[in-house]
């Protein structure tokens, strides 16, 4: 009997865990959800200098990892659709892979999830990323009204500054580039 109540147990601690983290969309999933269907993707990879790599430290309040930024240029018909960044971090001790979309202009349209790979409940829900769509690059910070979300500090923090890094290359690098 003793055997049969610790299977029972076990079954039902196997089968109630969530196993919501993993992978989620593939990169041309993430593209069609990004630009939608039939529009055609292109490749730009940024390659910053010393200045444009402090300017993007500065606004960002963060340090650049590498010497290359990529992001992927939607278009229908000639007509930039919007431009969006896939980036990879480590949030506690596994990755997450974001999918951060921007308007023509620059503003952030909207942030996917596309892999989680830290236990489900430290990744901040879709609702908490519409705070963020708008904001300037100014405001997207804890101290400026973004609110937190209590046991996923480390997830969003990472996230913001995710954010604040593609939208600091996009004011640097792409904004800069099409006023000359």
């Amino acid at each position: 009997m003793q055997n049969l109540r610790l299977i029972f147990f076990l079954t039902l601690v196997a089968t109630a865990t969530p196993t919501l983290s993993g992978v989620f969309y593939s990169k041309n999933e993430a593209m069609e959800l990004a630009f939608g269907k039939g529009a055609s993707v292109e490749l730009l990879s940024l390659f910053p200098d010393e200045q444009q790599t402090a300017n993007i430290e500065k606004q960002a309040k963060i340090k650049l990892g590498s010497g290359m930024l990529t992001f992927y240029v939607g278009k229908q018909q000639d007509k930039i659709l919007g431009y969006a960044a896939i980036e990879s971090i480590t949030v506690r001790t596994k990755p997450e892979t974001l999918m951060i979309v921007l308007t023509p202009e620059g503003e952030l349209r909207n942030v996917t999830t596309l892999a989680f790979h830290e236990p489900p409940e430290y990744q901040p829900p879709e609702r908490w990323f519409e705070q963020l769509y708008k904001k300037p690059l100014a405001e997207l910070d804890f101290n400026k009204g973004v609110d937190g979300i209590a046991g996923a500090t480390l997830s969003t923090r990472a996230d913001i500054s995710s954010i604040r890094k593609v939208m600091a290359t996009y004011q640097v690098m792409i904004k800069a580039q099409d006023a000359h």
